[in-house]
């Protein structure tokens, strides 16, 4: 008898940890258990109240699910700010600081525990917080890049253990909160002065106000919805390893064929992908699993990236469902 499918789903998660916890259990068990009891009421109840879901904790650590990315990048935000209000009330040896990753993937579902890459991916995000900070990954970047509220502070390619592709990684705060953090912050050396570029300064740096990647983004901005595909060609040659080259290389040769095809036959459904598609792909594409492509072909038999899935699956020596 086949074994059923396990559920799957798209979630945004929130992974966190204690930093130094074993440290602290060592020196203090009982005033670190208590603190670390008041301060889970908290992160709980926050949780909770952004419509978020616990699914696992162990020891100091928390792994939450969220259908919805702002929830669950407001929620973290909350929660280091309710933490560090708390944590203000008590001594320095006694306070707890968490550390925050998120990252939005397909999970696989079993007995109300989530489990996968994306999993993984979270908690290697945590990893890369700083004590009180957030981390996030490109793809939960990409979802609220444009509401105004946030700040980043790119950390670019980062190799994190079992996970075979590096994952670009983001700090993150509120928008206010970096900008309190800036006009306190000490004008920087000039090169003038002697500086090498680098600084010892506050861990949010202010990005280029138009770095490659925004350019690269204003571009695909623009052509995204064309039905030309010499403007899909066009990306690629100037950004043929860009964020969207995958896509746009569809794109060129979808609109190719149907332009090649008979008057009667062209192609009925729009190329357009939808965001939930590409956000799903995103998380699929550097995965070693099969079963994360497979879950992919089977909510997307006749996806833009469908043949690329068999392709990958066929390379994983797994046949195509």
């Amino acid at each position: 008898m086949e074994a059923p499918r396990l559920e799957r789903k798209l979630v945004a998660i929130l992974a966190a940890d204690v930093e130094g916890y074993s440290r602290h259990m060592e020196r203090d068990e009982a005033a670190t258990l208590a603190t670390l009891s008041a301060h889970r009421l908290i992160v709980d109840d926050l949780i909770a109240s952004f419509n978020g879901r616990i699914t696992g904790t162990a020891g100091d650590s928390v792994l939450a699910e969220f259908a919805s990315v702002v929830d669950a990048v407001d929620c973290a935000l909350k929660i280091q700010e309710a933490l560090a209000a708390a944590n203000r009330e008590l001594s320095n040896e006694h306070q707890l600081h968490f550390r925050i990753g998120i990252n939005v993937g397909d999970v696989m579902v079993k007995d109300g525990d989530i489990f996968g890459d994306g999993v993984n991916i979270a908690a290697r995000l945590e990893s890369l917080a700083e004590p009180g900070g957030v981390c996030i990954s490109r793809g939960v970047r990409d979802h609220v890049r444009k509401m105004g509220r946030f700040a980043f502070e790119d950390l670019g390619e980062q190799r994190v253990k079992n996970i075979d592709q590096p994952i670009r990684a983001f700090r993150l705060r509120a928008a206010d909160a970096s900008a309190e953090l800036a006009a306190a912050s000490p004008a920087p050396l000039s090169s003038a002065a002697g500086s090498s570029g680098s600084s010892d300064g506050p861990a949010l740096r202010q990005q280029p106000a138009a770095d490659e990647s925004e350019f690269e983004l204003t571009f695909w901005e623009s052509i995204k919805e064309s039905r030309d595909p010499a403007e899909f060609a066009a990306y690629l040659e100037r950004y043929p390893a860009g964020a969207f080259a995958t896509l746009a290389e569809t794109r060129r040769q979808a609109l190719f064929d149907e332009a090649a095809a008979p008057a009667g036959e062209a192609a009925a459904a729009d190329p357009e992908v939808s965001a939930v598609e590409l956000a799903f792909w995103d998380t699929v594409k550097d995965s070693a699993n099969p079963d994360m492509y497979s879950a992919y072909l089977d909510r997307y038999p006749e996806g833009a990236f469908a043949a690329l899935a068999r392709v990958r699956l066929d390379e994983l020596g797994s046949p195509p469902p």
